[in-house]
């Protein structure tokens, strides 16, 4: 079938599988060129196929949803996005690191700038959308309020608000992979990442293991949000003292405030501390990554609940890990290799504060290349009474802590509370 006409695209019913190169329209991308013009667009497009240079498509997370409103006859099947206004409100880059093919493997330096470095691709017809996009907005929450309220924060008009709101730069970053790239952080060989994606997708991605001409992979998988205060220009600047959270995302206490995690007053006491930092004339940072449950989901998360609640002598920090191996097979799918890129990325080559405790997200900065200065653990006070058997567990697993080091009995002794 010819692709070549739009229409007949739109109305065949033929299904084609790809197993070579197409044809020589198919711009070439190379990984860690030092320019846009040089690397070459990324295309995900599912109309024009002859354009296509990765394996996947725009918007991953969400291709089955954008395949249901196309199958429902509530999409027009190739729509392209009108890029009009979408552009940066705050520029970000370029940097140094974004022509390091090795500094940054999962991310797209240039996607937030498509229409400006990638016009006059745009105007030929190619569907170049942006992975990444930069806005402006508030941020309210009840923590701040309290902060305010008991004058550990403090209303300056340009930072914190009248109203308690913070103003920050957002950002949503959606993940593009150089297969290369991610295989040498994981020290596998690319064949082989290829073959257990391809396998463990349930072969929902062929060419992953058909076109290996093909070298990047837009996978169905959440992307990041960052927020930052203050200048976002100051994050490359490492004269300027920047807090930095980085989070992996739990509903149940982020959004619900579950008080069985110390996720959610971890976080909110990180915003506090990056407010804190804009104001003296710093930077904050929050990169919040969609890992939901260590990356093994909710479903999983709450059935481990469950069995923690449920064994023998309840829920105790000394079995914390082994449950969850039991029901997921793992303690954590959570790598963190991965994670610097955003920071990469941003231009970061020194964190002043980190408001973390994990040993894996301190490893993987530091081991990118990223010096860290002081670490900042969440305040004891700020504990939910249920989470203990959680922080202990973590403490005793070599999370970082500036208090003791709880032993075999104190863990043992450490419990949550019943299931209901």
């Amino acid at each position: 079938m010819s692709s070549d006409k739009v229409g007949e695209a739109r109305t065949s019913k033929h299904i084609r599988l790809t197993s070579h190169p197409g044809p020589n329209a198919t711009p070439v991308i190379r990984w860690g060129a030092a320019t846009a013009a040089e690397r070459g667009p990324v295309i995900g497009t599912t109309t024009h196929r002859q354009h296509r240079n990765v394996v996947g498509t725009h918007s991953g997370s969400y291709g089955v949803y954008r395949a249901l409103a196309v199958a429902a006859g509530n999409l027009v099947k190739g729509h392209r996005a009108d890029l009009t206004n979408t552009a940066p409100t705050t520029p970000i880059g370029p940097y140094p690191q974004w022509s390091d093919a090795h500094k940054i493997v999962s991310l797209d330096p240039w996607g937030a700038a498509v229409g400006e470095v990638f016009a006059e691709q745009l105007a030929q017809g190619y569907d170049i959308r942006p992975t990444i996009a930069v806005t402006q907005a508030h941020v309210h929450l009840p923590e701040i309020k309290q902060a305010i309220a008991f004058q550990r924060l403090q209303i300056d008009g340009k930072i914190l608000l009248d109203d308690a709101s913070a103003t920050v730069t957002k950002i949503a970053v959606e993940p593009v992979w150089w297969i290369e790239g991610v295989a040498k952080r994981f020290n596998v060989s690319e064949a082989d990442l290829r073959r257990v994606m391809f396998e463990e997708t349930g072969g929902m991605y062929p060419e992953l293991v058909t076109r290996s001409d093909i070298g990047i992979f837009l996978p169905p998988i959440g992307g990041q949000t960052l927020y930052i205060f203050g200048n976002p220009r100051d994050l490359a600047n490492p004269e300027v003292t920047l807090t930095a959270r980085v989070h992996d995302e739990c509903n149940g206490s982020d959004v619900f405030g579950s008080d069985i995690c110390t996720c959610r007053p971890y976080l909110t006491h990180a915003i506090e501390e990056c407010i804190k930092g804009a104001q003296a004339g710093g930077v904050g940072l929050i990169a919040y990554s969609r890992k939901e449950g260590r990356a093994l989901g909710e479903v999983t998360k709450f059935l481990v609940y469950n069995a923690r609640k449920r064994q023998v002598g309840g829920d105790s920090a000394d079995k914390y890990f082994l449950r969850t191996e039991c029901v997921a097979g793992v303690q954590d799918m959570r790598f963190q290799e991965l994670m610097p890129d955003v920071l990469h990325w941003l231009g970061v080559k020194k964190i002043h504060r980190l408001v973390s405790m994990s040993n894996d997200k301190y490893d993987a900065i530091t081991g990118s290349g990223i010096e860290v200065g002081e670490r900042v653990k969440i305040p004891d006070e700020l504990v939910p009474a249920d989470a203990k058997v959680e922080i202990e567990a973590k403490i005793a697993a070599g999370y970082f802590t500036d208090g003791v080091v709880p032993d075999a009995a104190a863990l043992a002794s450490t419990k949550g509370r019943d299931l209901v």
